[in-house]
Formats: C-alpha cells, sequence, structure tokens
C-alpha cells in the first residue's frame, strides 16, 4: 500500500513539475511581448540591465551603459529608431560620420554652429526627416528657400559625409540619420557634450516650406512666444533654455538684433534690458550706417532662435557668440551674459523675464555639468523628434533630391 502510494506520489510530482516548466515558459513569454511592445518610456533612457558594452566619451564624467541587447524607443508617431541600427548593414557608419566632420572641423571653423543650426531646422519642422535638405522640385516647395531658412549653412557638408557613406554603404543610411550624428559630433568639437544617439531614421519625400515659414522660432520673440513654439513640438521651460545654450557657438548677424541697438519696440530708443558697456560694444562691432539702413528691418525678416551661422560677408557684419574667444566655455558664457544684461537676442534675453526660466539660467550659469547632462538629454529629444522608419520614406542617394 506504502509502495502504490509512493509510485502516486512520485507520479503527481512529475506532472505537476511538467506543468509548472510549462506555465514558466508562458510567463516568460507574454513577459518578453509585453516588453516588446512598451519600448522605451523616454528617448534618453537607456538600460543598463546586460550592459555588457559600454559606450565611453571623453567629455564624459562617467560612461554611459548600453545593453548589448537592441534597445527601442517609441516616439509619437507609431514608428521606433534603434540603438547601433546599422551593426550590420553598414556598422562603420557613425565612424564614417565622425572621421568626416573632424576633417572638415579642421578647415572650417563653422562646421559646429552650420550642423547644429541645420538639424534643428530639419528637427523642429515635421521631424527629424532630412526634409529640409531636398530642393525645389516637381511638386516640393523647398523649404531651403523659405525667409528664415535662406542663411541656412551646412548642406554642403552633408553631401559630403553622404558620399564617403554611399562609398563604404550604397543606399544604407539616411540622410536624415546623417543630420543628427553630424550635428552630435559637431557638439564635441566645440567643447559640447557627447550624447548618445538611436538611428534608423528614414528621409522624408516631402518639404514643408510654408510650415518652415511660420512655425520657426524667431529672435524677436518674447518670452512668451518662445515658450509656445518650443511647447508645440514637446520641450518644457527646463529643456528651452538648455536647448538655447547652442547659442554659445557661431555668429548672429547684425541685422538679427539691429532694433535693440536703436530703435527698440518703436521708441527710437535701445533695449533698456541691455547693459551700457555691452549696448556700445555691440554698436561697435555693427556699421551704424549698415544697421540704420538694412533692409532686414522688416518684420518678415524671419530668423530661428538658432540663428548661429557663421558671418559670410563683410557686408553683413555680426558678432560671434563667444565673444570672449574660444574655449570660453559651451554654455557657460551664454548664461552669464544673460545674468549681466549681456544677451546679444532679444529671445535669449527674454529668458530672465521669466521666473521659471530665469532660475534656470542661474542654475546652468553656476554648473556647467548640469548644463551638459540638460543639453544633452535635450539634444536626444529633438533628434528623435516625429521620425520616419521603415516602411515610411525612403534612403536618398542624394540627400537634395527625392530617390
Amino acid at each position: 500500500m506504502i509502495e502504490v502510494f509512493t509510485m502516486f506520489e512520485t507520479e503527481f510530482m512529475r506532472k505537476l513539475g511538467f506543468l509548472v516548466f510549462l506555465l514558466c515558459i508562458l510567463v516568460s513569454f507574454n513577459n518578453q511581448n509585453a516588453e516588446t511592445k512598451k519600448g522605451s518610456s523616454s528617448p534618453v533612457s537607456l538600460s543598463s540591465e546586460d550592459s555588457d558594452s559600454i559606450l565611453t566619451d571623453p567629455f564624459l564624467s562617467h560612461p554611459i551603459a548600453v545593453s548589448a541587447k537592441t534597445e527601442r524607443i517609441k516616439n509619437d508617431d507609431p514608428t521606433s529608431l534603434e540603438y547601433d541600427f546599422y551593426r550590420k548593414s553598414c556598422p562603420q557608419a557613425e565612424q564614417i560620420v565622425r572621421s568626416k566632420v573632424q576633417q572638415l572641423y579642421k578647415v572650417r571653423p563653422d562646421v559646429a554652429p552650420a550642423l547644429l543650426r541645420l538639424v534643428f531646422h530639419d528637427c523642429f519642422i515635421e521631424g527629424c526627416d532630412a526634409s529640409v535638405l531636398l530642393d525645389d522640385a516637381d511638386r516640393i516647395n523647398s523649404e531651403k528657400d523659405s525667409p528664415p531658412n535662406q542663411s541656412l549653412m551646412g548642406f554642403d557638408l552633408i553631401d559630403l559625409i553622404k558620399a564617403d557613406m554611399e562609398e563604404a554603404c550604397p543606399g544604407i543610411v539616411s540622410c536624415a540619420d546623417i543630420i543628427v550624428l553630424a550635428a552630435r559630433e559637431g557638439v564635441v568639437l566645440a567643447g559640447g557634450p557627447f550624447y548618445p544617439l538611436y538611428t534608423g531614421r528614414r528621409d522624408s519625400n516631402l518639404s514643408f516650406a510654408e510650415v518652415a515659414t511660420y512655425e520657426l522660432p524667431s529672435p524677436r520673440d518674447d518670452l512668451s512666444q518662445t515658450l509656445a513654439s518650443f511647447t508645440s513640438r514637446g520641450f518644457d521651460e527646463r529643456e528651452t533654455v538648455s536647448l538655447l545654450g547652442a547659442h554659445s557657438i557661431g555668429t548672429i548677424h547684425c541685422k538679427f538684433f539691429h532694433n535693440r541697438l536703436y530703435n527698440f519696440d518703436g521708441t527710437e530708443k535701445p533695449d533698456p534690458s541691455l547693459d551700457t558697456d555691452f549696448l556700445n560694444f555691440m554698436r561697435e562691432k555693427c556699421d551704424n550706417s549698415y544697421v540704420r539702413s538694412s533692409p532686414a528691418s522688416s518684420p518678415s525678416a524671419l530668423s530661428p532662435s538658432f540663428e548661429n551661422s557663421p558671418s559670410s560677408s563683410t557686408d553683413d557684419p555680426g558678432m560671434e557668440m563667444d565673444y570672449n574667444g574660444p574655449g570660453s566655455g559651451f554654455g557657460t558664457l551664454y548664461y552669464r551674459s544673460l545674468l549681466q544684461g549681456r544677451g546679444i537676442l532679444y529671445a535669449d534675453q527674454q529668458l530672465m523675464a521669466g521666473e521659471s526660466t530665469g532660475s534656470w539660467v542661474r542654475a546652468y550659469a553656476s554648473d556647467a555639468s548640469l548644463f551638459r547632462q540638460d543639453f544633452a538629454q535635450a539634444m536626444i529629444k529633438l533628434s528623435n523628434l516625429r521620425v520616419l522608419t521603415a516602411p515610411l520614406g525612403q534612403v536618398r542617394v542624394n540627400c537634395s533630391k527625392v530617390a
């Protein structure tokens, strides 16, 4: 009787163990499926689980752990990007971008601000889809011809990078990915922070000239207008203040702030928020006769808040954003200047007009590491705005023409 019971117990335990095993497999499968659907809740959140690969950077005090598993990110469109998207199809893609930007930077000091402005103009208008690169063509009204983009630079830089990329990996890497990767490398060369980027963007077959004309922020915007522009793209006040730290580099043409020097808001007086000594310094930099007669005084002369392309002509004078000289600190000089009433653009100085934005200006002016951290995260978020991924969009061979 005991033997029969023992046999029964053994058989029962065997079947129970098998059922538990099946249940564990089912639970595991469901969990994996749920994780795949859930994705990452934040564009700046990188998993540290299974971090058997480490992404290090000399500009950061701490390495960034990156999971060996492919991380995915969900944007406001039903699309996703991946970390190291080209690991099999073009494993040298990011290195090609990095090497070319470094090569160009040695002979062209305008590379960093040009690329930084270019990524902003692309991503802010209908997302990071390389639409800003398209030339006029049938059914394409180029964004390049919109008023805010007429001084935009960097198109030739992207073409040079794309040429190297096509030679190594024909038809694989999108122009949209090249823009965000090149801008990142430009930031690093200018003394800014390195930040990891997801890739897998596809290129748009449309351009949005009318949207660019009316929706890019202006250097003459007051605080409420600037915040409204960035809020419409999902950026809060902290992120807006940190992104405007990009005005640490490049040249601002006098035509974009001349009204502050002589006839602010129709008063025939300078902007009262300007420090007096700095006002005189700005007047010395900008030829008075040019400033007073400039056709750009028309309110229709729009320019985005990232107007930091270098001056290309003696007829178009401007001021270097790092007017204390290169190496004065990416971000540091900009925020300290605002505290002293020395913001070059009206929209910049307006950050001190709000209690919350002013507090972030003070925080970044006193803590460079906080700014670098916040700027990196904001640039990741900017680079992920409304991207196109397969099967949407295309991969252009020529960045200025639809494939």
